[in-house]
This record gives structure tokens, C-alpha cells and sequence, in this order.
């Protein structure tokens, strides 16, 4: 069994190096390195979607929260404090782990409860940050500019370090005794709860290792482009964008998100921008479809037949 689960999880981490590695290497044979980047981006959000609700069953729409509260974080860091960008991408994580735990009273809903929630205490905290009143803290609505330390290339190759450490992250899940016990908890918390899990504990640290990528995420997006406002760092379409590549793809799964990623926001920058007046229908029929024939997601084909999936 030991040795079986060993095999499993290297086969999981070297699909993870192969991800990283053609991010990398396509920044080296492809022009466009922001939409490179945005694919990285939704890459780790959606892996980091994965653990909350792939392995709780919490699902938060609110989680561009997290991401944009880690672009906050870094974006004062780098203006009040005058950290360098390193430096104040551990600002960025910080932050975003203050919010998830001021949010962990959230954790006692369930279902549409707790997703409608997490999207409102997103929309506060905008509200917060984009308060004209505190201009002098957070620029308010009118953005922040940090080309003082815009550094493009750098900036891209953390953003692959933090998908890699998120993708080994999934796979450490995956095949550990802490991820099966997060996976019981979803299944049956009362059962769980019974046979000795910690359910609160368990709930904590993937609510936290969640928010944690996402703050992470928005912090080197924020050191990225450089120059953002309030209604960039919150967009609830960051949210809803990494909810539907999880769940096209598969959630639970490493190779799932993936999928769902490449296929859909491949899908996005070839029709979305060369032809938009066809992108909403066809986005909307694929999901359409698989909510209708693939309610848990493209790796379902797979699954269904005894395929072990990634």
C-alpha cells in the first residue's frame, strides 16, 4: 500500500514539473508574457481553490478576497514601508492570512451560506480599500504605481514559484493521511467527527493554506503589472473565472484544474478577444454541457471507467 501510494505521488509531481517547466520554458518562445502570466495566475488560484473546496467542500465566492487583499498588502508595503518587491510579497501572504483568520467565524455556514458570505466580506473589503476618505493609506479608488520596482521577468518566474509549491502542495494532499482526513470531513463531518478527525482543525488549515496561495497570487500579480486599482484587485470575475476551471475540470484532482485552465481560458483568449460577440455563447454552452453531462468535471470520463486520475 505504502509503496503504491509512493508511486502515486511521484507520478503526481512529476505532472506538477511538467506544467512548471513549459510555463517556463513558453516565456522563452512566446511574445505575450501577460497572458503567459494570467494563465500561471489562474493556474495556482484554482489549485488553491482546489484544497477548500475540492477537500472541505467549502466553496467561497468571495475568494478574490484573499487575492485582492495580498495585492494591498504588498502594493503598502512597497509604498509606506519601502520593502523590496521580495520582501513585501511576505506582506502580501500576511495579509491574506489576517483576513482569512478575522473570516474564520465563517467557517460555521455551509453551502450557499457560507459562499454568499465570503463574496460579501470580499465586497467589504473593497469598499474598504477603495474609501476616497483613506487616499492617504490605500490611494483609494484612484489606484496604486509601483514602477519602482516593476520587474517583469522576476516577476514571472515567482509567480511560477508559488504555482509549483501550490501544485506540490495538491499532491502532498492527495497522498497524505491529513488530505484523507480533509476528504472525510467533506464526505461526512459527523462521521468524521466520530472517528476521531479534527473537523474544526482541518477546516482551519485548509481555509488558511487556501487563503494563503491566493494572497501569495495577488501579491506578484500586483508586482507584475505594476499599476492597479481597486476594482482590478477585487474583480469578482477572478473568483468566478478559478471556480469554473476547478469545476470543469475536476476538483480533488491535480490534473483537473489544469485542464480546466488550458482548455477554458485557452478557449477565452481565442475567442473572447478575437471574436467576442461569440465568446458568452460559447463559454455558456460548454458549461451548459457539462453541468448536464459532467457534473464532476472531465476527469468524470476517466473516473467512471476505473481510471485512477491524477
Amino acid at each position: 500500500m505504502r509503496n503504491a501510494r509512493t508511486r502515486r505521488a511521484v507520478l503526481d509531481a512529476a505532472i506538477a514539473a511538467l506544467v512548471v517547466a513549459g510555463m517556463g520554458l513558453a516565456r522563452g518562445v512566446y511574445s505575450n508574457e501577460l497572458m503567459l502570466f494570467n494563465f500561471i495566475m489562474f493556474l495556482t488560484l484554482s489549485q488553491g481553490l482546489n484544497i477548500i473546496y475540492g477537500f472541505t467542500g467549502y466553496l467561497p465566492f468571495g475568494y478574490v478576497g484573499f487575492f485582492g487583499a495580498g495585492a494591498y498588502g504588498f502594493a503598502l508595503a512597497v509604498i509606506h514601508l519601502h520593502l523590496p518587491a521580495i520582501a513585501a510579497m511576505g506582506c502580501a501572504a500576511l495579509a491574506a492570512l489576517v483576513l482569512a483568520v478575522i473570516l474564520l467565524p465563517l467557517l460555521r455556514l455551509s453551502g450557499a451560506y457560507f459562499a454568499i458570505a465570503s463574496m460579501a466580506a470580499a465586497q467589504a473589503l473593497y469598499e474598504v480599500i477603495a474609501n476616497p476618505d483613506l487616499e492617504d493609506v490605500t490611494k483609494g479608488p484612484y489606484g496604486v504605481s509601483l514602477s519602482n520596482v516593476f520587474a517583469p521577468a522576476l516577476s514571472y518566474y515567482f509567480a511560477l514559484a508559488v504555482l509549483a509549491v501550490t501544485l506540490l502542495l495538491v499532491v502532498w494532499l492527495r497522498n497524505s493521511r491529513f488530505g484523507m482526513s480533509l476528504q472525510a470531513i467533506r464526505d461526512d463531518s459527523v462521521s468524521a467527527a466520530m472517528a476521531g478527525i479534527g473537523v474544526v482543525h482541518g477546516r482551519t488549515v485548509a481555509w488558511m493554506l487556501s487563503a494563503l496561495i491566493a494572497g501569495l497570487v495577488g501579491g506578484v500579480f500586483a508586482w507584475h503589472i505594476s499599476v492597479f486599482y481597486p476594482d482590478t484587485a477585487f474583480d469578482l470575475s477572478i473568483s468566478i473565472f478559478s471556480t469554473v476551471f476547478l469545476l470543469f475540470g475536476g476538483a480533488t484532482t491535480l490534473l483537473g484544474p489544469l485542464l480546466g485552465v488550458f482548455i477554458l481560458y485557452g478557449v477565452y483568449n481565442v475567442i473572447g478577444i478575437a471574436v467576442p460577440q461569440y465568446f458568452q455563447f460559447t463559454y455558456g454552452a460548454l458549461i451548459v454541457l457539462l453541468v448536464l453531462f459532467l457534473p464532476n468535471g472531465l476527469v468524470s470520463l476517466l473516473t467512471s471507467r476505473g481510471i485512477r486520475v491524477p
